[in-house]
This record gives C-alpha cells, structure tokens and sequence, in this order.
C-alpha cells in the first residue's frame, strides 16, 4: 500500500476511536475520588475524614492542569523515543 493511503487509514481510525466512545457510551462520568468516598460512606457511614482541603479548585482548573500533566508526560516520552531513535541513527552513520 501507499504510505499516503496508510496514513488516511490511520488518521480515519484515530478519528473513529475518539468519536465512536462519545456517540455511543452511556452513564455517567465521574472521579474515582467521588466513587471511593460513596464506597467508604456505605461502609462505615461514621467515618470522618482526617483532613478537608484547604482550598478548592474550579472544575476547569482541574481538567486544565490534568490535561497540562498529560502533555508534559506525551512531551517527556516523545523527547526520550526521538533521543535514542538519533542515538541509534549516529551510532549507525560511524
């Protein structure tokens, strides 16, 4: 196969795996942080946590800086693939 139509087949595929999920997947989306103190409450419904935080951050903020971490960490793995894919490539052309 070409590469130009390999390429229009993967981007069509990546195109279809971030849209199919949100068309058709139902429920809910919650954090596992809600979940976990809906869990311990139906346990043991006396508990009290140990400590509240001091502050709370918007929503937004916290998908922001979510999203931030994501892109430093893609940013870190794809600085490291490219930095041993040269390492190699010099390695080879000596």
């Amino acid at each position: 196969m070409k590469t130009r139509t390999v390429n229009t087949l993967m981007l069509i595929a990546v195109v279809l795996l971030a849209v199919l999920p949100l068309i058709f997947a139902t429920g809910e989306f919650g954090g596992s942080d809600d979940a976990a103190e809906q869990l311990i409450q139906s346990i043991e419904p006396s508990y009290t946590p140990w400590f509240s935080s001091l502050f709370e951050l918007p929503a937004e903020t916290e998908s922001m800086l979510f999203a931030l971490q994501a892109a430093i960490g893609a940013g870190f793995i794809g600085y490291a693939f490219g930095y041993f894919k040269g390492k190699v490539s010099k390695s080879k052309n000596q």
